[in-house]
C-alpha cells in the first residue's frame, strides 16, 4: 500500500508476580510495536524480543523503523519474508501488514489467510519454576484450568511435576524443560514422569545439540522449541522430535507460522503453538496460527498484572476466546 506511514514504539509490561524460567526470572516484558496508517486505517502488530538470540527491544525497534520508507513504498507481507530475517522484528511488522490489509479490505484476517472461522482454543496456563512447595500450591490455585505447562531445570524435575500433579490431580501437564536437560539421560527424565500423566516434554537439550536426541526412545512425545525457528530447521528436527513449538517471534511472523505449520504436518510432526510474554495484541495473530494445533500455549498476556482494553478473555474453564476485530484481524 504506498504513501503508508510507520510508527513504532517500546512499551513496558508489568508481570503478575514474576515469570520465572530456567534461564531467570522476569518481572516486566518490553515489547515492540509496529502500527502502519494508511487509507484511513492503522494495522498494528506486536512483538517481544527473542532474548537467547540477542534481541532487544531497542534493536528490534531500530530494525522496524528501517523500513519506514519501504513501507511508505508500498512494500507487501511477500516482500518482507525476504527483506527481514526471521525475528520478532518481522513479526511486528507482518503481522500489522495483516491488520491494515484486513481492515482496508474489511475481511477478517482469517479469511484472508483461508482459513475458517477460528474457534475458542483451550490454552495451557504456565506454572513458573520454584522449589515443589511453591509450585504445587500455584497448581492448586490453578487447578479448575485443564492444561498446565510446568517450567523445569533438571536437578529435582520429578519432585516439581509430583507436587504439581498433587495441586492439580485432574489437569493435563506439558512440561518445559528449557535446554536444562543437556547432559542428562533425556529417556530416564521421561520415563519419571510418564506416572503423573506428563503428555509433551518441551527443548530437553540445547538447541544445536538435537543430534544427543538421535538415539533416544523417550515413553513421551518431545517437541522442539528454541531448536525449531522456522522451515529452515524442519529437516534437522524431523525424526529427533515428535512436535515443534510454533512462536510467531521466533519465526517472524503470521505468514511463516502458517508456513512452518504446513510443513511440520507434512513431515509428520505435530504441532505446538506458543508465545512470548507480551499482551493481546501480540496473541491475536497467533491465535489464528493456533486453530490446527494439538498443543496450545497462548497465556503470555494471563501472566501480565493488566493487558490492553478489549484484550483476548478465557473463561472460567481456561478457554480463549478468538480476538475481536477492534483488537487485531
Amino acid at each position: 500500500m504506498s504513501g503508508a506511514r510507520l510508527c513504532v514504539r517500546i512499551e513496558r509490561w508489568p508481570v503478575a508476580g514474576a515469570f520465572t524460567i530456567a534461564r531467570g526470572a522476569k518481572t516486566h516484558v518490553y515489547v515492540v510495536v509496529a502500527e502502519i496508517h494508511g487509507h484511513g486505517h492503522v494495522g498494528r502488530g506486536e512483538a517481544t524480543p527473542i532474548y537467547y538470540h540477542g534481541e532487544t527491544a531497542e534493536s528490534v525497534r531500530d530494525a522496524v523503523s528501517a523500513q519506514a520508507d519501504a513501507i511508505a513504498a508500498g512494500l507487501t507481507r511477500h516482500d518482507l519474508q525476504t527483506r527481514l530475517p526471521r525475528g520478532a522484528a518481522r513479526n511486528a511488522l507482518d503481522c500489522a501488514l495483516w491488520d491494515l490489509e484486513a481492515k482496508c479490505g474489511g475481511l477478517p484476517a482469517w479469511r484472508l489467510a483461508g482459513l475458517s472461522a477460528p474457534r475458542p482454543l483451550v490454552t495451557a496456563f504456565t506454572i513458573s519454576l520454584g522449589t515443589p512447595e511453591r509450585m504445587e500450591a500455584d497448581a492448586r490455585a490453578a487447578a479448575h484450568l485443564p492444561l498446565l505447562k510446568l517450567k523445569l531445570a533438571g536437578e529435582g524435575d520429578e519432585q516439581r511435576v509430583a507436587a504439581v500433579r498433587r495441586g492439580a490431580p485432574a489437569a493435563r501437564l506439558i512440561v518445559d524443560a528449557n535446554e536444562a536437560w543437556t547432559g542428562r539421560d533425556v529417556a530416564a527424565e521421561a520415563a519419571r514422569l510418564v506416572a503423573y500423566g506428563v503428555e509433551l516434554i518441551e527443548q530437553p537439550v540445547r538447541a544445536g545439540e538435537d543430534h544427543l536426541l538421535d538415539t533416544v526412545a523417550s515413553p513421551i512425545a518431545l517437541a522442539a522449541d528454541e531448536s525449531c525457528q522456522d522451515r529452515a530447521d524442519l529437516d534437522r528436527c524431523a525424526g529427533r522430535y515428535r512436535a515443534v513449538n510454533i512462536k510467531l517471534d521466533k519465526c517472524g511472523g503470521l505468514t511463516e507460522a502458517l508456513a512452518l505449520a504446513a510443513g511440520a504436518k507434512a513431515r509428520g510432526l505435530e504441532v505446538m503453538v506458543g508465545c512470548m510474554l507480551g499482551t493481546s495484541l501480540g496473541l491475536a495473530p497467533a491465535f489464528l496460527a493456533a486453530q490446527g494445533a494439538r498443543w496450545v500455549d497462548l497465556d503470555g498476556a494471563l501472566l501480565l498484572a493488566n493487558d490492553r482494553p478489549g484484550g483476548m478473555r478465557t473463561d472460567t474453564t481456561g478457554v480463549l476466546q478468538p480476538p475481536s476485530p477492534e483488537l487485531w484481524g
